[in-house]
């Protein structure tokens, strides 16, 4: 079979998403309007007969009269009976003359003709209800009318109802009515398929958009976005692409620079552990006690960074650990300050911490929070300028905690202090171990600051740097991790 072939029966057998909200339209306004169509038919014909019946009886009531008056000249209806043309000229006929009462011209009466065969369907009984001219049978479902006169019954004039349009004019018209309610019903289907078509491709257009636009994504072109000028699901949906196609892009160059920066960073110490160790192998190097020193920072920076890798590895899958207790947040900040103090002075820094009352409890991991200071302080003094000042504020507002870490230049760009807790995030380019790290430290922060049920924000600092803004459950606040 001829791919081509075989490629239209597969879309056959499987339309698309397109051609199935086109079909779903389509059927759902056929069997309404059929329905409609139907119903309508019905009603309208119920009402028809009901009409014709109800036209009939009024003739019926209108013969009642001429009867009554015909009986009371003759003295019974020995002068009908058996004779069709006094019957019919009684019932079949109505005498209409104008509302003033005054004959036409000429002095004719108005005629009114026989409605589907009214007369004919009408019958005259005796006050014994016994037939005396007329439709030979009283049925069940007949409309009866008495005539009185005097005071007394002397016989009833009956008529049969219609059950269904016999005459031929009335046929005429219900066909007419059903030829206008096919063809009406018609050009609604027309229009419904061609609202179906319009809706279909109009709905969908986006939606191909979008779709060519995911594949483009997944095969790795993260740059991809969506322009879509909706106020909808569609353009809500478009908007949450767009933030996942920015935060991919994110997330890959973050990759590439970190793999970057992971690369720099083992190469460098390694390389000095290697010619270091080359040299004391070949006997150009003697393994003094300096050197053996100047080896073990080159160590314990490849620790460090392994380290770092593994904490955040644990968080990524939930399964750092946290042993947490009531404890005095004061006192572990002036011990973490206290040991930084000589670091800052070498950096010819000032480092000053202030607490607005004493002791601030917070239910924390005691280890987990000189780590999270540590890498705070650590960073801070990192990219403060020589003479600057690195100021740590504790207090508590309400039912939190709040530790405020400030210094002075240089800051960071604004676009650039909400990136600063991404991992692998570093605000300067260069990759100088004198300045920047590997960007996870950071990271790490604000990973322990949301397990213990806490938030974490950058921005301005009022003395012209970055100001890290932490705050935490008091104590006893905070869940479990």
């Amino acid at each position: 079979m001829p791919h081509a072939l075989t490629s239209l029966l597969s879309r056959l057998r499987r339309p698309g998403i397109t051609a199935q909200i086109f079909i779903a339209v389509l059927a759902t306004t056929t069997v309404v309007t059929t329905a409609v169509s139907v119903a309508t038919q019905w009603s309208f014909h119920r009402g028809f007969i009901g009409y014709l019946n109800e036209q009939a009886v009024a003739r019926m009531e209108a013969a009642v009269p001429r009867l009554r008056d015909a009986y009371a000249r003759n003295g019974s209806w020995d002068f009908v009976r058996d004779r069709p043309d006094v019957w019919f000229g009684l019932v079949g006929v109505e005498r209409l003359l104008p509302a003033d009462g005054t004959r036409s011209a000429g002095g004719r009466e108005m005629m009114a003709s026989d409605l589907l065969g009214a007369g004919r369907r009408m019958a005259l009984l005796d006050s014994q209800r016994q037939h005396v001219m007329g439709f030979p049978l009283t049925l069940a479902d007949s409309e009866q009318r008495e005539i009185v006169v005097e005071g007394q019954t002397v016989g009833w004039v009956t008529i049969a109802t219609i059950q269904s349009a016999t005459d031929s004019a009335a046929l005429n018209f219900l066909g007419e009515q059903h030829r206008v309610s096919l063809a009406a019903g018609l050009l609604g289907l027309a229009m419904a398929a061609l609202i179906a078509a319009w809706a279909a491709r109009r709905l969908l257009a986006p939606l191909r958009d979008m779709a060519a636009a995911t594949h483009r994504l997944a095969a790795g072109a993260y740059d991809t976005r969506l322009r879509l000028a909706r106020h909808d699901e569609i353009g809500r949906l478009a908007d949450d692409f767009n933030q996942l196609a920015l935060k991919l892009e994110r997330t890959e160059a973050a990759r590439r620079d970190f793999m970057a920066d992971v690369s720099h960073e083992l190469r460098t110490p390694l390389a000095v552990l290697r010619g270091e160790l080359e040299a004391i192998e070949d006997g150009v190097r003697a393994a003094t006690p300096d050197l053996i020193r100047a080896l073990q920072r080159e160590v314990a920076a490849l620790g460090k960074l392994v380290d770092d890798l593994h904490v955040l590895a644990l968080a990524d899958i939930g399964a750092l650990s946290y042993r947490k207790s009531d404890m005095d947040l004061v006192e572990l900040i002036v011990d973490e300050v206290s040991v930084m103090r000589n670091a800052a002075s070498e950096r010819g820094l000032a480092l000053t911490f202030e607490a607005a009352q004493r002791p601030l409890v917070v239910f924390a991991d005691a280890d987990r929070m000189r780590q999270l200071l540590h890498n705070l302080l650590v960073n801070a003094l990192r990219y403060t300028d020589a003479g600057g000042e690195v100021r740590v504020r504790l207090h508590r507002s309400g039912k939190e905690v709040c530790l405020d870490l400030m210094d002075t230049p240089p800051g960071v760009p604004d676009e650039a202090l909400e990136r600063l807790f991404e991992r692998f995030y570093r605000v300067e380019g260069s990759r100088g171990r004198s300045t920047g790290g590997t960007g996870l430290g950071l990271a790490i922060c604000r990973s322990i600051v949301e397990a213990h049920g806490g938030r974490i924000r950058a921005h301005r600092s009022p003395l012209g740097g970055v100001w890290i803004d932490i705050r935490l459950p008091a104590g006893g606040q905070a869940t479990v991790a």
